[in-house]
């Protein structure tokens, strides 16, 4: 058994990996950048090694730095995580070239799977069904747009070595086929350095689902069943559960044993995932089910995997690196219960999105009855330079809907501040009637988005509590010898003005400003007095950089009209590309960003004055 382990990644993938180690008697080597002196999983390592700069580039992604830690903490082996260098094989072979084990799949089967085309080719050959599409090596933009219409609209532009929804667009018609090509390339070589993409026909009423596979050095392949990964944003998953709603046993029989074929043909060691897009417009069907890809390594959503199965993940591909044969045979693995998982991000819905960076003031996440994988703490600092996810939470019940409450339950008491979390937004879609159902597809939230990001607001009484800790008791006492006890004053809710109702006794020390924290999200209260000047915010016109990143591109020039919604730049930051908008029509009265230019959080890139007249 592998006695040392460096995890080669960082945040709750480190921390989950670094938790099952620790019960297996592993000692743990952490890596970080100066961005993560302070992280979480630093922390919880046995010893730590710094690699380099804030950038990922500079230090997550450079092989040899974290080859070279391995060997001077003694660790005997290397655990990519998920993201960064886990599904790198050139990184997989240098490591086995070390001396050193490698906590994943044979390089061969890393390169098999890596790029999408080859994958799809190499599927089909093994008789798993693909979907139809383009996966050529001409990649002119004329003639790609070719394909397209010859495949039929809508379609789906895919890196070839994308992945986490990066460098994928879905295009509707021919006249947006340019632009979103060149958006997918840009941002497939800035995230996998390959630019490269293929074409698949969008499934107009599709739902992803996959097969958690596990090989061993011993020539044993098994599944362990499905999971439901449908409700996406920006291809992006937000909510996975498993088992999949709707799948009869008859249909779970073929797909999974599809997936094992597909492990097999590529010779697959340890944990994987064989991902299928299925067309659900008659229900799940075996013969209306085809492979996607694979990912060849531990998923993000893999806690709902080992919640219905009781398997530790982690620990089977520890113990299989170390040579041990699969612990458990194909015929002893069994469903049980339901369970879900929901992805917690520093990001804004109210603001398209938005990442959120800063300093979480307050951070907490219930765990009830449920389990929260996170790599963050109170005091920690979410920075702009990785992936905003922040936390997975997890919930199982004996059913869909015990789980489903369970899940909604330990949304709505996490409170977060003053970082902005998508919680509300999660909430909101666990509570959307076609979730609620199981008939959930991955344009459900591009169709009804809207109703999940409205930007929530505090209910009347827990303004009102808020207040009265802020109300001299005084000032209340003398009020009520000449009124009745109720009565409003004006406050400041995150800066902007609100009227709350004031009744009851006040406060013996009154608070100079409180929290309230309510159904997932929190909001600060102020007194008027404290009012000051707000800013640069949208309602002014005046557009700021939500977060240090790149211009990538200027759609505007000064003194032009634009509309209310029109793309003004778009911006490149943790590892995505935000458009920025305009909030009203009006003219472009001032430019500060061009095209490659580094900006600054909160710097001035555009401002928009309202016509007169």
């Amino acid at each position: 058994m592998i006695q040392s382990l460096l995890i080669a990644n960082r945040g709750e993938i480190a921390c989950r990996i670094i938790r099952t180690a620790r019960e297996m008697g592993i000692r743990t080597v952490a890596v970080y950048s100066d961005a993560d002196a302070r992280a979480l999983h630093v922390r919880e390592a046995d010893e730590a090694v710094h690699i380099g700069p804030s950038p990922a580039r500079e230090s997550y992604l450079i092989g040899e730095k974290i080859i070279a830690a391995a060997k001077a903490t003694g660790a005997e082996a290397i655990h990519p995580g998920y993201g960064f260098l886990s599904e790198n094989a050139e990184f997989a072979q240098a490591i086995a070239d070390a001396g050193l084990v490698w906590v994943g799949p044979k390089p061969s089967s890393i390169t098999a799977m890596g790029l999408k085309d080859a994958a799809k080719k190499l599927m089909a050959e093994a008789g798993v069904p693909v979907t139809p599409g383009y996966m050529g090596e001409n990649q002119d933009p004329a003639f790609l747009a070719e394909r397209a219409a010859e495949i039929g609209y809508p379609v789906l532009i895919k890196a070839v070595a994308g992945g986490g929804g990066k460098g994928m667009r879905k295009v509707d018609a021919a006249a947006d086929f340019a632009d979103a090509l060149a958006s997918c390339q840009r941002e497939a070589a800035a995230s996998f350095g390959n630019d490269h993409v293929l074409i698949e026909k969008y499934i107009l009423t599709p739902r992803h689902i996959e097969v958690q596979v596990f090989g061993d050095m011993h020539g044993n392949v098994v599944h362990l069943f499905e999971r439901d990964c449908s409700l996406q944003r920006r291809h992006q998953k937000v909510i996975e559960e498993a088992p999949a709603p709707g799948m009869d046993e008859a249909t779970r029989a073929e797909l999974c044993a599809a997936a094992v074929r597909a492990a097999k043909a590529v010779d697959y060691v340890g944990a994987g995932t064989i991902e299928f897009i299925a067309d659900a417009s008659e229900g799940l069907r075996a013969d209306r089910i085809w492979f996607m890809e694979m990912n060849t390594r531990l998923q993000v959503e893999h806690p709902v995997t080992e919640e219905i199965t009781g398997v530790d993940l982690v620990e089977w591909q520890l113990r299989v690196a170390s040579g041990e044969p699969i612990p458990l045979a194909q015929d002893e693995l069994a469903i049980n219960g339901w369970a879900m998982e929901a992805r917690l991000y520093a990001e804004d819905p109210a603001k398209g999105f938005l990442p959120s960076i800063g300093t979480l003031e307050l951070f907490q996440l219930p765990e009830h009855n449920g389990r929260v994988d996170t790599g963050v703490y109170e005091g920690a600092e979410v920075s702009p330079f990785y992936d905003p996810m922040i936390a997975k939470v997890i919930a199982w019940g004996e059913d869909r809907e015990e789980a489903r409450e369970l899940l909604s339950e330990m949304l709505e008491d996490s409170a977060i501040w003053p970082v902005k979390t998508n919680s509300a937004f999660l909430i909101n879609a666990l509570d959307h009637p076609d979730f609620v159902a199981g008939s959930v597809d991955t344009g459900l939230i591009g169709r009804d988005g809207d109703s999940m990001t409205a930007e929530p607001e505090p209910s009347a009484q827990a303004l009102t509590n808020a207040a009265m800790a802020m109300t001299p008791r005084s000032l209340q006492a003398g009020f009520r010898l000449n009124a009745p006890d109720v009565r409003s004053a004006p406050f400041l809710l995150d800066g902007k003005r609100v009227e709350v109702a004031l009744h009851g006794p006040g406060a013996e020390e009154p608070a100079p400003a409180m929290l309230v924290a309510e159904s997932g999200s929190v909001w600060q209260l102020t007194p008027w007095r404290a009012a000051g000047s707000t800013g640069g915010a949208a309602g002014d016109g005046a557009i700021l950089s939500p977060m240090p990143g790149k211009v990538i591109a200027v759609e505007v020039a000064a003194g032009d009209k634009v509309i209310k919604g029109q793309k003004l730049l778009t911006l490149e930051a943790m590892k995505m590309e935000h458009s920025l908008t305009a909030p009203f029509d009006g003219v472009v009265a001032e430019l500060n960003a061009v095209a490659g230019g580094q900006v600054q959080v909160e710097a001035l890139l555009v401002r928009i004055e309202k016509e007169e007249g």
